[in-house]
């Protein structure tokens, strides 16, 4: 197993000579077999190590064990070790997200201040092959492009992977025969969250079933998918790079982004799909809770009359001029060609995992929905032909209907902003919002839409 990892790094090139390389150790069976591997591979590369081992404050005794044997195993070894404490349940409680994401928030948050302290180069982390196909699936199962069909990178900034070429089994099989033990953590054999319900539910279930060597199938497919998403990128890089437009304010940042409409509509789909998700990213600095659906709702937007836009998550907007296609930053000097600017309400957007006994907020200004409902990108807008909303019990109302009986003036009606998906209404702002996004004891994740300032603007 040794020389599979061996020339997978080689070939990926995770390594230079002379890197200073964080290894996160939480103890389990996966760090151990990276941590003892990286340890033998250090003469190849000329490596300095140093295990991080973050102790979420959970699982109490369990987690001071897990804590106490990777602190033995780092000295056996002569690897420099450091522990790091962290609240994981109240940064989670705090930013309103699971424990489990404020988890892995966290532990990165700390590899990375360790290797800036070490001066280092690299964080090595210990995802392997099977981590790499419930990755495929997750993201296959909640929605995704190639890229998250592509699954974890080898190399990603300074984060290296290099067990994702071997398989759990594998992993098992070489400690055992170096007889090199290891911690196991209860929580793993849960099926409360998704990723564990695919390991130990779906994954074994498709390959007893269907095909026992569906596993490597999957990661087959994630290898192609990822060769064609770096392809793609590229296309688009080079289309915005000939034909782009970019504007900044006063810090440097790109706010605004554009590019002519007529030469994307020129384009393959996908080449417009990937040039306006290069178009976020530049803008946002992140893809964080952008999907597919709300770059393939932007793209929908050239096809539509000019002035129409769409909300984005990250507080962004997209929008279709006469002559341009933009992605661009709310709350930014407009700067758009041709673009009538509307009195509408700065609406910021928030998503994360919902458990049974939340509080759910009751003021006029902070709605929640269940966010699984929603299949389209959303939009802040007054309303148009065709609005409706769902009443109790499932039935649909015309949101001139709902208004009229609401006793809205006729002159005022027009000025009520919504958010809506598609001609769905979700929130007539200031007065109610749909049925059928309600927050039930079903919902999983939860989109939080509060007025900027509490108020509606304008």
């Amino acid at each position: 197993m040794y020389k599979t990892i061996l020339d997978y790094v080689r070939r990926n090139q995770l390594f230079d000579r002379g890197d200073h390389v964080i290894v996160g150790l939480s103890g389990g069976a996966d760090s151990v077999c990276l941590l003892v591997i990286l340890n033998e591979m250090k003469r190849e590369f000329d490596l300095k190590l140093k295990a991080v081992h973050v102790h979420h404050g959970l699982r109490g005794e369990e987690a001071d064990r897990d804590s106490n044997y990777a602190r033995e195993l780092s000295e056996k070894l002569g690897v420099p070790f450091s522990c790091v404490y962290v609240d994981a349940a109240g940064y989670a409680k705090d930013h309103g997200m699971s424990v489990e994401e404020a988890g892995r928030h966290l532990r990165y948050e700390i590899f990375e201040q360790e290797r800036k302290q070490l001066n280092g180069t690299k964080i090595a982390v210990a995802h392997h092959g099977d981590d790499q196909a419930e990755t495929i699936l997750y993201n296959l199962f909640r929605g995704t492009g190639l890229k998250g069909l592509g699954g974890m990178r080898p190399k990603r900034g300074n984060i290296v992977r290099p067990l994702l070429c071997v398989g759990r089994e594998e992993i098992l099989a070489y400690l055992s025969e170096k007889g090199i033990s290891y911690c196991e953590d209860s929580t793993n054999n849960g099926i409360e969250y998704a990723r564990n319900r695919i390991r130990k539910v779906i994954l074994p279930q498709v390959k007893e079933q269907l095909n026992a060597r569906a596993g490597e199938n999957i990661l087959h497919a994630g290898i192609m998918a990822a060769q064609a998403d770096a392809y793609l990128e590229k296309q688009a890089e080079n289309l915005l790079k000939n034909h782009g437009e970019r504007k900044k304010d006063k810090t440097g940042s790109v706010v605004q982004c554009a590019i002519e409409t007529d030469l994307l509509l020129n384009e393959d789909d996908i080449i417009k799909n990937y040039v306006i998700r290069r178009m976020i990213r530049i803008v946002n600095q992140s893809m964080k809770d952008i999907t597919m659906i709300h770059v393939e709702s932007a793209s929908a937007l050239l096809f539509g009359p000019a002035g129409r836009q769409i909300d984005l998550p990250g507080g962004l907007i997209a929008v279709r001029t006469g002559k341009k296609m933009w992605i661009k930053k709310k709350n930014v000097e407009d700067q758009v060609d041709n673009l009538q600017e509307v009195c509408l309400p700065n609406v910021d957007f928030s998503i994360f995992s919902y458990k049974k006994g939340m509080e759910i907020p009751k003021n006029g200004y902070t709605k929640w929905f269940d966010y699984d409902k929603i299949k389209c990108a959303l939009s802040v807008r007054y309303r148009e032909t065709g609005d409706y909303m769902t009443l109790a019990g499932g039935g649909r109302k015309t949101l001139k209907s709902y208004l009229i009986d609401a006793k809205v003036p006729r002159e005022e009606r027009g000025k009520i902003p919504l958010v809506a998906e598609g001609s769905h209404v979700l929130w007539v702002i200031g007065y109610r919002i749909s049925e059928y996004y309600k927050i039930t004891d079903d919902t999983h994740t939860v989109i939080q839409m509060q007025l900027d300032g509490g108020k509606v603007n304008g």
